[in-house]
This record gives C-alpha cells, sequence and structure tokens, in this order.
C-alpha cells in the first residue's frame, strides 16, 4: 500500500453509515442448533467463543454443495486431527471448519514439542490452544493442582478465555476450568483453588500471589501457555511471568502466543522453551479483511463535534470508541451522556465490579457506546461491535490491529473510522501501511447531511409502525376522536403537530466540524497531547508528583512505569494519575491521600531494579496552574462564543 492515500473524487458524496450486513460467513451462536457453553458466566455468553469460530461458515452445519451433474469430489474431514472428545463441542457450537490458525496448530503439534504461535486477535487462536492441551485433560490428572495453566495479561481476557474453554472441555469428564484475577477478593480465589480445577487461568500478579502465600501447587502443571505474551511483557510482567515458570515442572510444554515476537519475547522463548516449533496463523492485518477502514482528518479541536456527528450516524449500532487516557474515557462519556446518547467509560480506573457491570450493559444493549483506552480493551471481546472510532491516532501498527479488531468479528463486517490532524497523515500513510491496512481518506461529512440521514431514519422508522398499526381495526372512539380533530385543525399541520410529539427526542444535533455551534451548545475542544498520560509539569489538584530515574532510554513506557509504581509503592493504579516520561527520567502523580505511605514504601531498596530510584519530585508546587489551564489535557470543555 502506499503511503498516503488520497481523497476519493466527489468531495460531496458522502455514504452514509448503515448498519453493516452480515457476511456469507456469518456464525450466530443463537441461531439454530447452537447451545450456550456449559457452566459459562451469563454476561459472557456468545462473546469471545463466536469470534475464535472464524472459519464456521454456516452455522446451520451444511457444507456447500456441488453443483447440480457434477460429481462430489471427496473432501478431508477437517476435523480429523481433532480430538475425539472436543468434536461434539464444536458441532454443537457450530463449527464446518477450522480457522487457518487452528488448523496450522493442529498440523504443528507432534504432542511433545512446544508451540510459538503469532496470529491476530480474531483469528481463532483461543480454541486452537484449546486443541493443543486437551490431550492431557483426556489422560489421568494429576495429584495436585492444574494440569494445564494459561497466562494472560488482563482481567477481561481471563474471563473471556474460561467462558471460551468451558464449553470447549464441556464433554470432558471432571475438568473444571476456572480463573483467578485481581479485583477479586482472594479468599474467593481460594474456594475455587480447592475445588482443583484442571484448567486455570490467571493474571501474572495473582498467580504470584497464590505461590507466594502457598495456595497454588504447579507441580503438575504439563501444558503451560502465555497468552499475549507481548502485552504482559510491554506490562512489566517479566519477573513475574518467571516466578512462574520456574514453579512449573521442567518437562511440561510451554507454549507462547504473540501478534509478534520482539527480542524481549524472543530472549524469554529461548530461555523457557525446548526446540519451540513456529505457527504462523493469521498476519497482522489479515485477521480482519472484512473490516472498511476509514479516515477522517480533523484538527483536534473538532474531535468531539466530529465524534457526535459519527455517533449520530451509528445510530443504534454499537460503537466502540478509542481514547488516549484514563481521564479521557471518563470525560467524553459524560459529555456524550449529557448529550444525550446511552454511553459508558472502561478504564483502569475502575474497580472490578464497575468494569464488570459496564461490559454487562454494553453486552446486553443497555448502554450503546464504549469509551474505552487501549489498555481496558486489549482482549476485549463484546459481540456485534459494529463500529470502532479512533479518538486520536495510535501510537503502532499493532494498536491499530488490535483496537480494530474489536468489530468485523464471527464473519460480520465492520468499520473502523480513524480522525487524525492533517499534519499527522503522512507519518499515518507509513504506519497504515505496516499494519496492511488500505485505509479510505474521506471528508467528514456536512452537518446537513447527518440531519438529513437522520430525517430519512426516522420517516422509515415511524414508516414501518404506521403500517404495523394500520394492520389493525381501530377502536371506535377513536376513529370519532380523530374525525373530530380533523374537523377542527388542518389536516397537514396535525399531522405535523403529532410527528413534532413523536420525534426522536435527543439533545444532540449535528453541527459542521471548524465552525461555532449554531443549535447554542457549549463547544467542545482538546488540548493537544504530548507524553501519554501526561498532564504538565505540575501535578493536578489532590495529587503530588513523583520522580522516578528511569525515562524512554531505557525503555520506560506508561504501562510499564505504572506496573513498577503499583508494585514499589503498594497502591492501585486508580491512585496513579499522570505520568510523563522523557529521555532519562518520569514524572508521575499518586493520589495525596495515600502519598505519603507511597513514598516511604517506594522509597525502600528495591531488590528487583536496584539501580532505580523513586522519590518526590521538588518541582513546582502541587496543583499549581499551568497556562491558566490547570494541567488538565485531552478533551475538555470551551464555553461558547
Amino acid at each position: 500500500m502506499a503511503s498516503e492515500m488520497t481523497a476519493p473524487e466527489g468531495a460531496g458524496e458522502y455514504p452514509s453509515y448503515e448498519q453493516p450486513q452480515p457476511s456469507t460467513l456469518e456464525n450466530d451462536s443463537d441461531g439454530a442448533g447452537s447451545t450456550p457453553p456449559h457452566g459459562a458466566e451469563h454476561d459472557f455468553a456468545d462473546t469471545h467463543e463466536a469470534a475464535d469460530a472464524h472459519g464456521a461458515s454456516d452455522h446451520s452445519g451444511h457444507g456447500q454443495g456441488a453443483p447440480d451433474g457434477a460429481a462430489e469430489v471427496p473432501q478431508e474431514d477437517p476435523f480429523a486431527k481433532v480430538p475425539a472428545a472436543l468434536q461434539p463441542a464444536l458441532q454443537r457450537r457450530g463449527f464446518t471448519e477450522l480457522s487457518e490458525v487452528q488448523s496450522a496448530v493442529l498440523a504443528a503439534d507432534s504432542g511433545a514439542s512446544d508451540l510459538r504461535i503469532s496470529s491476530q486477535t480474531g483469528s481463532g487462536k483461543t480454541v486452537a490452544l484449546g486443541l493443543v492441551v486437551a490431550r492431557v485433560l483426556v489422560e489421568p490428572r494429576g495429584d495436585r493442582g492444574p494440569d494445564v495453566l494459561v497466562v494472560v495479561p488482563t482481567r477481561e481476557l481471563a474471563q473471556q478465555v474460561s467462558t471460551e474453554l468451558r464449553w470447549l472441555f464441556a464433554d470432558l469428564e471432571d475438568t473444571i476450568v476456572a480463573s483467578v484475577t485481581g479485583g477479586t477478593p482472594i479468599f474467593q480465589d481460594k474456594n475455587t483453588l480447592r475445588n482443583e480445577p484442571r484448567v486455570l487461568i490467571g493474571t501474572p500478579g495473582r498467580l504470584v500471589d497464590h505461590l507466594t502465600n502457598e495456595n497454588l501447587d504447579l507441580g503438575n502443571a504439563r501444558e503451560l501457555v502465555l497468552d499475549e505474551a507481548d502485552q504482559m511483557l510491554d506490562m512489566g510482567f517479566r519477573e513475574d511471568l518467571e516466578t512462574i515458570l520456574n514453579a512449573t515442572p521442567g518437562e511440561r510444554r510451554t507454549h507462547m502466543v504473540s501478534a509478534t515476537f520482539p527480542p524481549g519475547i524472543e530472549r524469554l522463548a529461548e530461555r523457557y522453551q525446548r526446540d519451540p516449533v513456529s505457527v504462523e496463523g493469521t498476519a497482522l492485518g489479515e485477521a480482519n479483511a472484512n473490516i472498511e477502514h476509514i479516515g477522517h482528518l480533523v484538527q483536534r479541536s473538532d474531535r468531539y463535534t466530529a465524534l457526535v456527528n459519527l455517533l449520530l450516524l451509528a445510530g443504534d449500532e454499537r460503537v466502540l470508541v478509542f481514547v488516549e487516557r484514563r481521564s479521557d474515557a471518563a470525560q467524553v462519556a459524560t459529555m456524550l451522556s449529557e448529550d444525550g446518547f446511552s454511553a459508558l467509560p472502561l478504564s483502569g480506573e475502575l474497580a472490578q465490579s464497575q468494569r464488570n457491570h459496564t461490559l454487562a450493559a454494553f453486552r446486553n444493549g443497555r448502554a450503546t457506546i464504549l469509551v474505552a483506552t487501549d489498555v481496558a480493551a486489549r482482549g476485549l471481546d463484546v459481540p456485534d461491535v459494529t463500529t470502532v472510532i479512533h479518538t486520536s491516532p495510535p501510537i503502532d501498527p499493532e494498536v491499530y490491529t488490535h483496537r480494530s479488531g474489536r468489530t468485523g468479528r464471527a464473519g460480520q463486517t465492520g468499520r473502523s473510522i480513524l480522525l487524525a490532524p492533517p499534519n499527522r497523515r503522512r507519518k499515518l500513510g507509513f504506519l497504515l501501511a505496516d499494519a496492511r491496512v488500505d485505509l479510505e481518506w474521506r471528508p467528514l461529512p456536512p452537518a446537513a447531511e447527518v440531519e438529513a440521514v437522520l430525517q430519512e431514519r426516522f420517516r422509515a422508522k415511524l414508516g414501518a409502525e404506521l403500517n404495523k398499526a394500520l394492520q389493525k381495526e381501530p377502536k371506535e372512539a377513536l376513529l370519532e376522536h380523530a374525525n373530530s380533530l380533523l374537523e377542527e385543525y388542518e389536516g397537514p399541520r396535525l399531522v405535523a403537530a403529532l410527528l413534532a410529539r413523536l420525534g426522536e427526542k435527543r439533545s444532540a444535533k449535528a453541527r459542521d466540524v471548524g465552525g461555532s455551534s449554531s443549535h447554542g451548545n457549549e463547544r467542545y475542544e482538546s488540548q493537544p497531547r504530548g507524553d501519554r498520560y501526561d498532564q504538565g509539569s505540575v501535578s493536578a489538584p489532590g495529587m503530588v508528583r513523583f520522580f522516578i530515574n528511569w525515562g524512554s532510554l531505557k525503555g520506560a513506557n506508561p504501562s510499564k512505569v505504572l506496573a513498577q509504581v503499583c508494585r514499589r509503592g503498594n497502591v492501585q493504579g486508580s491512585e496513579v494519575g499522570a505520568i510523563s516520561i522523557h529521555p532519562n527520567a518520569t514524572t508521575f502523580d499518586v493520589r495525596e491521600e495515600v502519598a505519603m505511605e507511597f513514598e516511604r514504601n517506594a522509597g525502600q531498596r528495591d531488590e528487583r531494579n536496584p539501580t532505580t530510584m523513586i522519590r518526590r519530585d521538588r518541582g513546582p508546587t502541587s496543583g499549581s496552574p499551568r497556562h491558566g489551564g490547570g494541567g488538565r489535557r485531552g478533551f475538555r470543555r470551551r464555553r461558547r462564543r
């Protein structure tokens, strides 16, 4: 793909965002012959597992027949290498064939080799892993502890993987699938472990906690899977992963799954894998070939206006909006709610119960818009997300691919919309080329076009309801009342008044990007981006700024800094605010109420990183304003002129 695309001819022609239609490869897990996964949580039924079907092109269970008059050619059984005990579960799920990565894994797996699997989100890799590790589950279980351990970076991904493996292993006798993650009470995990699950999914920190407290014995773990291994290293979990690996038997099999294998993953693999076999599934960008990629050039000050117009066009579709910072997630969701949209935030600031509630609301349709950060949405799988909107350009191709991969799942079509400042277009051309994305730059639709689409949509909806109502014979009293109204009022004016009363009650109005609001609403703008989480050179009110002698030149990034800060200071991620990374050092904010205890804990020598020092920053006074803005970045309100 060329590094830079040009806008299509006919700038005034802008296709309306209508509901994407399923492709011929649609997977509908609520369709005929489908059953929910055994033991799955209600909120997570029909999510990740349907997406990972990928190759299940016909959920009726029937393949394509030969043309009339043609002799049928014998086809190789696509499930010939699938363990017999798992085939009924796949059939109930509607599988008629395996995805590329599932077939590749079965072909490469000898039963004794370690696997190094490279495949994109949505390609079916979780089912592929289940097919590999199932061989130990049909054998007698070990004396104590799980036979299979799957390590994942986030709580949401742990829930999704456990849900999927439950339905896949539903027919395996005495096979309990369980998960242990941060955000849940320790005593609850203890009860879970007492049930002796044969398959355990967990996040690194919580698994290390249980190993340290001797609640967990991994001495019989024969299959170990590191899922999204690249993300776990990015989040600073290397030491925890090594602790977990060292607690498992030397004769285990170790499988690593990652979209890519950067040097850090390669080194980890070389140390803990034995003669690994590389398995290429779906390469970067290929898993989402059924996604339409659209780009709009928008000044940062007009991002919110553009976002509102796009959401109005999306209508009742389920939309995932990506923002840069945790503070942006809450702020943009609040702004959208005030404008009449059903929007909720998802970020690391939320407690686990809040995250679960938010995801449940988004899945069941109570909220149609989810505003999320990259970290919170990594591994997230929600059915029927038709549109992904990037409010800011991603930092690398993998981020774009992971974001966009939340839509276009299970054979359905989707769209990924990128909002980018004009001065970033050339650089984005190279990034999108690396992601193997053919993005089409389009002009934003003017407000008049948006309103025209909305009016046409309203008329169509009203017409359908009227046609349905006219099928029934009205009551005599209503007919008499109608005749009296027509005698008293002019017919067209009466109908128009009734339509006005029935019209959609939305406070958000389409607005032209780049101009002031013609509807008297407040105008919103955003400030330019610095480093991620950066909020200026001073801390925000209620926060205390700290310093760490670790910067970008030595590999510091926001997720790694956050992981070390939380571990050293014994605080939660929600108690950490702005992080500003510089070449040789990093500053970050900690909530004032925990700052004293944090300073005491973080000031102690760290055995893992003995040369890294954390101390209170002696710069400007905490909370002092900067440029009159109080240090607040991201989306903010600007009063109407």
